[in-house]
């Protein structure tokens, strides 16, 4: 008797196919960042990348598990390359080390390895190193800092001092700082006119990162490698927001266009809520994930005490998951009314 494939089967792909083309949809977003920073972030994310597959190797022995097959699928070098974007470009070596173990060792391996995490290990490692190392964290490089490879490597080893070089502030951070110091007597418009800072919608320069993502991002829909629900969800929540706020009171708030692209919006709309482990399974799901944390950034970013919020929306929503899924899953045929 001869078979025939079903309609319904995609065509032939892997986990190692999956990754690959989600690093290389992160490339125009790094291209537009060695340009506005420097290499740093080369070697930030070849830290990140030996770091990730270190811990990988000696969870996979210790678990008793094949190396050849996961090192190559591709997973953990997604996992670096997220932490390296989001981590300080100058950031000290064994910071980004750290980050990075806690992610591939604690939430990733510690849960199962690949595909039983409950939460987004980038995310997880981002949140431990902000709470853990506010400061370092917190040291953002000034725009137009010129410095050399070998002195960007000196700083990222510890071999040259740190106060003199950075700027200790995102373009995020510093909105909100400028507004809370001036009680009510600076708007947002005076703030964002400054050219040292800010650029022509969003922090200057960082547009173009955001950009890189987006293009990035939309790539990655256009192959099918990740659906329109939770990032379409999540611009949707955070400028929807945003958009009420800056209506009501637009010299306290700002645009929404300066939300999406400023901090990791761009990022984390395409590939942090995009997620197939950590998120929602259902479309439905998806929407209401990508929406929620949308909203919940956009809160953080504001009223809350960190300049971003993505990674504690994220976490926050991955908890919510398995309550979602089971609202939102179809129901099963011949039993409409049953869960």
């Amino acid at each position: 008797m001869d078979f025939s494939t079903p309609p319904y089967v995609l065509a032939q792909t892997s986990v190692r196919r999956v990754m690959l083309q989600v690093l290389a949809a992160l490339l125009p977003g790094i291209a537009a960042y060695v340009w506005l920073v420097g290499a740093s972030i080369v070697l930030q994310l070849l830290i990140a990348s030996l770091a990730a597959l270190v811990g990988e190797a000696l969870m996979l022995w210790v678990r008793g598990k094949p190396l050849t097959l996961f090192l190559s699928d591709g997973s953990a070098l997604v996992t670096a390359w997220l932490i390296a974007l989001a981590f300080p470009p100058l950031a000290p070596w064994w910071l980004v080390v750290v980050g990075t173990l806690c992610a591939i060792v604690v939430a990733k391996h510690l849960y199962g390895g690949l595909g039983q995490n409950p939460f987004n290990p980038a995310m997880i490692a981002f949140a431990v190193c902000i709470v853990s190392f506010p400061a370092l964290m917190s040291q953002w490089p000034a725009l137009g800092l010129k410095l050399s490879l070998a002195e960007q490597v000196q700083i990222i080893a510890g071999l040259a001092p740190r106060i003199d070089v950075m700027s200790g502030a995102t373009p995020l951070d510093a909105l909100k700082t400028g507004l809370k110091l001036g009680e009510g007597n600076v708007d947002v418009k005076t703030l964002l006119s400054s050219q040292e800072m800010f650029g022509n919608f969003a922090g200057r320069g960082w547009e173009w990162v955001s950009a890189g993502y987006l293009f990035g991002g939309l790539w990655l829909w256009q192959r099918r490698i990740v659906g329109w629900h939770a990032p379409l969800g999540f611009i949707a929540g955070l400028s929807l927001l945003a958009g009420a706020l800056w209506v009501w009171n637009p010299q306290q708030f700002a645009d929404p266009l300066f939300h999406l692209f400023s901090g990791g919006a761009m990022l984390g709309a395409f590939f942090i809520v995009t997620d197939p482990v950590s998120g929602c399974t259902t479309s439905r799901g998806k929407l209401i994930f990508g929406f929620s944390a949308g909203l919940t950034t956009y809160i953080i970013r504001v009223f809350g005490g960190y300049p971003d919020g993505v990674a504690f929306a994220v976490l926050l929503l991955n908890l919510c998951v398995p309550l979602i899924d089971m609202y939102t899953q179809p129901p099963i045929f011949g039993m409409k009314n049953e869960r």
